[in-house]
Protein backbone atom coordinates (compact mmCIF):
# COMPACT_ATOMS: atom_id res chain seq x y z
CA UNK A 1 0.00 0.00 0.00
CA UNK A 2 1.26 3.47 -0.90
CA UNK A 3 0.33 5.48 2.17
CA UNK A 4 -1.43 8.76 1.68
CA UNK A 5 0.97 10.37 4.15
CA UNK A 6 3.74 8.39 5.84
CA UNK A 7 4.27 10.46 8.99
CA UNK A 8 6.47 7.81 10.56
CA UNK A 9 8.89 7.89 7.66
CA UNK A 10 8.85 11.70 7.52
CA UNK A 11 9.76 12.05 11.18
CA UNK A 12 12.21 9.16 11.38
CA UNK A 13 14.53 11.36 9.30
CA UNK A 14 14.97 13.42 12.47
CA UNK A 15 14.99 10.70 15.13
CA UNK A 16 18.48 11.43 16.45
CA UNK A 17 17.86 15.20 16.51
CA UNK A 18 14.51 14.71 18.22
CA UNK A 19 16.11 12.52 20.88
CA UNK A 20 18.71 15.22 21.50
CA UNK A 21 16.03 17.92 21.72
CA UNK A 22 14.03 15.82 24.17
CA UNK A 23 17.14 15.44 26.32
CA UNK A 24 17.85 19.19 26.11
CA UNK A 25 14.32 20.10 27.22
CA UNK A 26 14.39 17.56 30.06
CA UNK A 27 17.75 18.88 31.20
CA UNK A 28 16.57 22.47 31.11
CA UNK A 29 13.61 21.75 33.38
CA UNK A 30 11.66 24.47 31.57
CA UNK A 31 8.58 23.22 29.72
CA UNK A 32 6.33 26.24 29.04
CA UNK A 33 7.38 29.34 27.03
CA UNK A 34 11.07 28.63 27.34
CA UNK A 35 14.08 29.10 25.09
CA UNK A 36 12.90 26.64 22.43
CA UNK A 37 9.67 28.58 21.92
CA UNK A 38 11.59 31.86 21.78
CA UNK A 39 14.02 30.37 19.28
CA UNK A 40 11.25 29.05 17.07
CA UNK A 41 9.30 32.31 17.21
CA UNK A 42 12.42 34.19 16.14
CA UNK A 43 13.33 31.69 13.41
CA UNK A 44 9.84 31.41 11.96
CA UNK A 45 9.36 35.19 11.94
CA UNK A 46 12.67 35.52 10.08
CA UNK A 47 11.64 32.76 7.68
CA UNK A 48 8.29 34.41 6.90
CA UNK A 49 9.86 37.87 6.79
CA UNK A 50 7.69 39.29 9.56
CA UNK A 51 8.57 41.30 12.63
CA UNK A 52 6.78 38.97 15.02
CA UNK A 53 5.78 35.34 15.50
CA UNK A 54 3.76 34.22 18.51
CA UNK A 55 3.55 30.49 19.20
CA UNK A 56 0.15 29.19 20.29
CA UNK A 57 -1.53 25.88 21.00
CA UNK A 58 -2.94 25.12 17.56
CA UNK A 59 -4.06 26.62 14.27
CA UNK A 60 -7.65 27.26 15.34
CA UNK A 61 -6.49 29.22 18.38
CA UNK A 62 -4.16 31.20 16.13
CA UNK A 63 -7.11 32.49 14.10
CA UNK A 64 -9.32 33.07 17.14
CA UNK A 65 -6.57 35.06 18.86
CA UNK A 66 -6.02 37.22 15.78
CA UNK A 67 -9.68 38.26 15.86
CA UNK A 68 -9.82 38.65 19.64
CA UNK A 69 -6.67 40.77 19.67
CA UNK A 70 -8.22 43.20 17.22
CA UNK A 71 -11.41 43.30 19.29
CA UNK A 72 -9.45 44.00 22.48
CA UNK A 73 -7.61 46.79 20.68
CA UNK A 74 -10.92 48.33 19.55
CA UNK A 75 -10.14 47.76 15.87
CA UNK A 76 -12.94 45.20 15.50
CA UNK A 77 -16.20 44.99 17.41
CA UNK A 78 -18.46 42.01 18.19
CA UNK A 79 -20.97 41.58 15.38
CA UNK A 80 -18.65 42.87 12.64
CA UNK A 81 -18.75 40.88 9.43
CA UNK A 82 -15.77 38.92 8.11
CA UNK A 83 -15.70 37.65 4.53
CA UNK A 84 -14.45 34.05 4.38
CA UNK A 85 -14.45 31.44 1.60
CA UNK A 86 -17.30 28.94 1.66
CA UNK A 87 -14.81 26.35 0.39
CA UNK A 88 -12.55 25.87 3.39
CA UNK A 89 -11.98 23.67 6.41
CA UNK A 90 -14.57 24.49 9.06
CA UNK A 91 -11.93 25.92 11.44
CA UNK A 92 -11.76 29.12 9.38
CA UNK A 93 -15.42 29.77 10.12
CA UNK A 94 -15.39 28.51 13.70
CA UNK A 95 -12.67 31.04 14.53
CA UNK A 96 -14.83 33.93 13.35
CA UNK A 97 -17.82 32.71 15.35
CA UNK A 98 -15.76 32.04 18.48
CA UNK A 99 -14.55 35.64 18.41
CA UNK A 100 -18.13 36.93 18.31
CA UNK A 101 -17.92 38.03 14.68
CA UNK A 102 -20.19 37.20 11.75
CA UNK A 103 -18.85 35.07 8.89
CA UNK A 104 -20.03 35.97 5.39
CA UNK A 105 -19.39 32.98 3.14
CA UNK A 106 -18.28 33.59 -0.45
CA UNK A 107 -17.80 31.17 -3.34
CA UNK A 108 -14.29 30.25 -4.52
CA UNK A 109 -12.76 30.43 -7.95
CA UNK A 110 -13.29 27.18 -9.84
CA UNK A 111 -9.67 27.30 -11.01
CA UNK A 112 -7.83 27.75 -7.72
CA UNK A 113 -10.46 26.59 -5.15
CA UNK A 114 -9.58 29.80 -3.27
CA UNK A 115 -11.67 32.87 -2.44
CA UNK A 116 -12.79 34.71 -5.57
CA UNK A 117 -11.88 38.40 -5.06
CA UNK A 118 -14.64 39.71 -7.30
CA UNK A 119 -17.30 37.65 -5.59
CA UNK A 120 -15.92 38.83 -2.25
CA UNK A 121 -16.16 42.44 -3.36
CA UNK A 122 -19.87 42.05 -4.12
CA UNK A 123 -20.55 40.91 -0.54
CA UNK A 124 -19.01 43.96 1.14
CA UNK A 125 -21.45 46.02 3.22
CA UNK A 126 -21.14 48.73 5.84
CA UNK A 127 -20.82 45.95 8.42
CA UNK A 128 -17.88 44.28 6.67
CA UNK A 129 -14.64 44.93 8.54
CA UNK A 130 -12.28 42.15 7.48
CA UNK A 131 -11.45 39.47 4.92
CA UNK A 132 -10.00 36.10 5.91
CA UNK A 133 -8.10 34.64 2.96
CA UNK A 134 -7.52 30.89 3.17
CA UNK A 135 -4.56 29.50 1.21
CA UNK A 136 -6.32 26.19 0.66
CA UNK A 137 -4.34 23.05 -0.19
CA UNK A 138 -1.12 25.12 -0.11
CA UNK A 139 -1.91 27.58 -2.90
CA UNK A 140 -1.76 31.30 -2.21
CA UNK A 141 -4.94 33.28 -2.69
CA UNK A 142 -4.89 36.20 -5.11
CA UNK A 143 -3.53 38.45 -2.38
CA UNK A 144 -2.79 41.36 -4.71
CA UNK A 145 -6.47 41.60 -5.65
CA UNK A 146 -7.66 41.06 -2.10
CA UNK A 147 -5.20 43.68 -0.81
CA UNK A 148 -6.51 46.22 -3.27
CA UNK A 149 -10.08 45.51 -2.20
CA UNK A 150 -9.16 45.70 1.48
CA UNK A 151 -7.41 49.03 0.96
CA UNK A 152 -10.26 50.49 -1.08
CA UNK A 153 -12.91 49.58 1.50
CA UNK A 154 -10.72 50.10 4.58
CA UNK A 155 -10.87 46.45 5.62
CA UNK A 156 -8.48 44.31 7.59
CA UNK A 157 -6.96 41.43 5.65
CA UNK A 158 -5.95 38.23 7.43
CA UNK A 159 -4.50 34.92 6.24
CA UNK A 160 -5.42 31.40 7.23
CA UNK A 161 -2.03 29.99 6.27
CA UNK A 162 -2.51 26.63 8.00
CA UNK A 163 -1.76 24.77 4.76
CA UNK A 164 0.69 27.16 3.10
CA UNK A 165 3.99 27.11 5.01
CA UNK A 166 6.61 28.44 2.61
CA UNK A 167 4.31 29.46 -0.25
CA UNK A 168 5.85 32.49 -1.95
CA UNK A 169 4.34 35.13 -4.26
CA UNK A 170 5.98 36.48 -7.40
CA UNK A 171 7.59 39.30 -5.41
CA UNK A 172 9.24 36.76 -3.11
CA UNK A 173 7.06 37.40 -0.05
CA UNK A 174 5.85 34.38 1.88
CA UNK A 175 2.52 33.32 3.29
CA UNK A 176 2.22 34.90 6.70
CA UNK A 177 3.63 38.22 5.45
CA UNK A 178 0.91 39.17 2.99
CA UNK A 179 -1.68 40.66 5.33
CA UNK A 180 -2.30 42.28 8.70
CA UNK A 181 -1.82 38.96 10.51
CA UNK A 182 -1.72 35.26 9.67
CA UNK A 183 -2.52 32.04 11.49
CA UNK A 184 -0.51 28.84 11.03
CA UNK A 185 -1.10 25.26 12.15
CA UNK A 186 1.69 22.80 12.90
CA UNK A 187 -0.60 19.76 13.05
CA UNK A 188 1.58 16.71 12.30
CA UNK A 189 0.38 16.36 8.71
CA UNK A 190 1.20 19.95 7.70
CA UNK A 191 4.16 20.84 5.48
CA UNK A 192 5.85 21.97 8.69
CA UNK A 193 4.37 19.60 11.23
CA UNK A 194 5.04 19.03 14.91
CA UNK A 195 4.61 15.74 16.74
CA UNK A 196 1.39 17.00 18.26
CA UNK A 197 -0.71 20.15 18.09
CA UNK A 198 0.86 23.56 17.65
CA UNK A 199 0.25 26.87 15.95
CA UNK A 200 1.58 30.37 15.45
CA UNK A 201 0.60 33.88 14.44
CA UNK A 202 2.76 36.16 12.31
CA UNK A 203 2.31 39.92 12.06
CA UNK A 204 4.22 43.16 11.62
CA UNK A 205 1.99 45.05 14.06
CA UNK A 206 3.63 45.63 17.45
CA UNK A 207 0.36 46.27 19.32
CA UNK A 208 -1.32 43.21 17.84
CA UNK A 209 1.67 41.00 18.69
CA UNK A 210 1.74 42.29 22.27
CA UNK A 211 -1.99 41.73 22.69
CA UNK A 212 -1.79 38.18 21.35
CA UNK A 213 1.09 37.35 23.69
CA UNK A 214 -1.11 38.46 26.57
CA UNK A 215 -4.28 36.72 25.37
CA UNK A 216 -2.54 33.36 24.80
CA UNK A 217 -1.39 33.41 28.44
CA UNK A 218 -4.57 34.06 30.46
CA UNK A 219 -4.51 37.75 29.52
CA UNK A 220 -1.29 38.22 31.44
CA UNK A 221 1.86 40.10 30.55
CA UNK A 222 3.41 39.57 34.00
CA UNK A 223 3.06 36.53 36.26
CA UNK A 224 -0.16 36.57 38.30
CA UNK A 225 -1.14 39.92 36.81
CA UNK A 226 -4.13 39.55 34.48
CA UNK A 227 -5.04 42.60 32.47
CA UNK A 228 -7.85 41.05 30.40
CA UNK A 229 -9.73 37.80 29.86
CA UNK A 230 -7.44 35.51 27.94
CA UNK A 231 -7.03 31.81 27.29
CA UNK A 232 -4.35 29.17 27.77
CA UNK A 233 -2.92 28.57 24.30
CA UNK A 234 0.86 28.34 24.33
CA UNK A 235 3.08 26.50 21.89
CA UNK A 236 4.55 23.58 23.82
CA UNK A 237 8.28 23.84 24.52
CA UNK A 238 8.97 20.32 23.23
CA UNK A 239 6.94 20.83 20.05
CA UNK A 240 8.82 24.08 19.44
CA UNK A 241 12.07 22.15 19.81
CA UNK A 242 10.96 19.63 17.19
CA UNK A 243 9.83 22.43 14.86
CA UNK A 244 13.23 24.09 15.24
CA UNK A 245 14.78 20.88 13.90
CA UNK A 246 12.43 20.59 10.93
CA UNK A 247 12.23 24.22 9.80
CA UNK A 248 15.62 24.10 8.05
CA UNK A 249 14.28 21.50 5.59
CA UNK A 250 10.93 23.14 4.83
CA UNK A 251 11.95 24.68 1.50
CA UNK A 252 13.58 21.46 0.29
CA UNK A 253 10.53 19.44 1.35
CA UNK A 254 8.25 21.86 -0.49
CA UNK A 255 10.40 21.59 -3.60
CA UNK A 256 10.05 17.81 -3.48
CA UNK A 257 6.27 18.22 -3.25
CA UNK A 258 6.39 20.44 -6.35
CA UNK A 259 8.40 17.79 -8.19
CA UNK A 260 5.79 15.13 -7.37
CA UNK A 261 3.01 17.52 -8.41
CA UNK A 262 4.79 18.22 -11.70
CA UNK A 263 5.12 14.48 -12.32
CA UNK A 264 1.41 14.01 -11.72
CA UNK A 265 0.55 16.93 -14.02
CA UNK A 266 2.76 15.67 -16.83
CA UNK A 267 1.73 12.02 -16.68
CA UNK A 268 -1.91 11.70 -15.57
CA UNK A 269 -3.88 11.43 -18.80
CA UNK A 270 -7.28 10.03 -17.86
CA UNK A 271 -10.06 12.11 -19.43
CA UNK A 272 -12.34 11.31 -16.46
CA UNK A 273 -10.00 13.22 -14.15
CA UNK A 274 -9.40 16.96 -13.91
CA UNK A 275 -6.06 18.18 -12.60
CA UNK A 276 -5.55 21.35 -10.57
CA UNK A 277 -4.53 24.58 -12.26
CA UNK A 278 -0.90 25.10 -11.36
CA UNK A 279 0.34 28.67 -10.92
CA UNK A 280 3.86 29.59 -11.92
CA UNK A 281 6.66 30.02 -9.40
CA UNK A 282 6.47 28.97 -5.77
CA UNK A 283 2.98 30.15 -4.85
CA UNK A 284 1.81 26.56 -4.32
CA UNK A 285 3.44 24.21 -1.79
CA UNK A 286 1.06 21.30 -2.49
CA UNK A 287 -0.01 20.52 1.04
CA UNK A 288 -2.54 18.47 -0.91
CA UNK A 289 -2.59 17.44 -4.57
CA UNK A 290 -6.24 17.61 -5.52
CA UNK A 291 -7.85 15.97 -8.53
CA UNK A 292 -11.52 16.17 -9.47
CA UNK A 293 -13.86 13.57 -10.91
CA UNK A 294 -17.59 13.02 -10.97
CA UNK A 295 -16.87 9.42 -9.96
CA UNK A 296 -14.92 10.31 -6.82
CA UNK A 297 -16.13 7.57 -4.45
CA UNK A 298 -15.82 4.89 -7.13
CA UNK A 299 -12.31 6.09 -8.02
CA UNK A 300 -11.22 6.11 -4.39
CA UNK A 301 -12.39 2.53 -3.94
CA UNK A 302 -10.65 1.51 -7.17
CA UNK A 303 -7.36 3.09 -6.10
CA UNK A 304 -7.52 1.40 -2.70
CA UNK A 305 -7.82 -1.90 -4.54
CA UNK A 306 -4.66 -1.01 -6.45
CA UNK A 307 -2.76 -0.26 -3.26
CA UNK A 308 -3.04 3.53 -3.36
CA UNK A 309 -4.38 5.28 -0.26
CA UNK A 310 -6.21 8.57 -0.85
CA UNK A 311 -8.15 11.08 1.25
CA UNK A 312 -11.02 13.51 0.70
CA UNK A 313 -10.43 17.15 1.64
CA UNK A 314 -13.28 17.70 2.41
CA UNK A 315 -16.40 15.53 2.00
CA UNK A 316 -18.91 17.95 3.59
CA UNK A 317 -18.83 21.72 2.97
CA UNK A 318 -18.92 23.81 6.14
CA UNK A 319 -22.32 25.33 5.41
CA UNK A 320 -23.83 21.84 5.34
CA UNK A 321 -22.34 20.72 8.66
CA UNK A 322 -24.67 20.16 11.62
CA UNK A 323 -22.41 22.38 13.72
CA UNK A 324 -23.29 25.32 11.45
CA UNK A 325 -27.02 24.65 11.30
CA UNK A 326 -27.77 28.34 10.79
CA UNK A 327 -26.00 28.15 7.43
CA UNK A 328 -27.57 24.88 6.22
CA UNK A 329 -30.14 26.55 3.97
CA UNK A 330 -27.50 28.48 2.04
CA UNK A 331 -26.48 27.27 -1.38
CA UNK A 332 -22.99 27.54 -2.82
CA UNK A 333 -22.99 25.39 -5.97
CA UNK A 334 -19.29 25.81 -6.78
CA UNK A 335 -18.28 24.89 -3.24
CA UNK A 336 -20.68 21.95 -3.12
CA UNK A 337 -19.41 20.59 -6.44
CA UNK A 338 -15.82 20.81 -5.21
CA UNK A 339 -16.62 18.91 -2.02
CA UNK A 340 -18.43 16.21 -3.97
CA UNK A 341 -15.69 15.75 -6.58
CA UNK A 342 -12.24 16.26 -5.04
CA UNK A 343 -9.81 13.50 -4.14
CA UNK A 344 -6.36 14.00 -2.59
CA UNK A 345 -3.50 11.94 -3.97
CA UNK A 346 -0.42 10.87 -1.99
CA UNK A 347 2.16 13.66 -1.83
CA UNK A 348 4.87 14.24 0.75
CA UNK A 349 8.61 14.83 1.18
CA UNK A 350 9.21 11.07 1.34
CA UNK A 351 7.02 9.92 -1.55
CA UNK A 352 9.31 8.60 -4.28
CA UNK A 353 8.91 9.08 -8.03
CA UNK A 354 8.56 5.30 -8.35
CA UNK A 355 5.60 5.44 -5.98
CA UNK A 356 4.17 8.42 -7.86
CA UNK A 357 4.49 6.40 -11.07
CA UNK A 358 2.41 3.62 -9.53
CA UNK A 359 -0.24 6.18 -8.58
CA UNK A 360 -0.25 7.52 -12.15
CA UNK A 361 -0.50 4.05 -13.65
CA UNK A 362 -3.49 3.23 -11.46
CA UNK A 363 -5.21 6.49 -12.39
CA UNK A 364 -4.59 6.13 -16.11
CA UNK A 365 -5.94 2.58 -16.10
CA UNK A 366 -9.16 3.58 -14.32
Amino acid sequence: MIKFLDLQKINLRYEADFQQKLSDVLQSGWFILGDEVKKFESSFAAYCGTEFCIGVGNGLDALILIFKAHINLGILNPGDEVIVPANTYIASIIAILEAGLVPVLVEPSNDSFNLDPQKAKIEITDRTKAILAVHLYGQLCDMDALSQIAKRYDLLLFEDAAQAHGARNTAGKLAGNLSDAAGFSFYPGKNLGALGDGGAITTNNTEVASMIRSLRNYGSAAKYQNDRIGINSRLDELQAAFLNVKLKDLDADNQHRRAIAAYYRENISNCKISLPRVPSGESHVFHQYIIRTQHRDELQKYLAGKGVETMIHYPIPPHKQAALSGFNTLEFPITEAIHHEVLSLPISPVLTLDQAARVVDALNNY
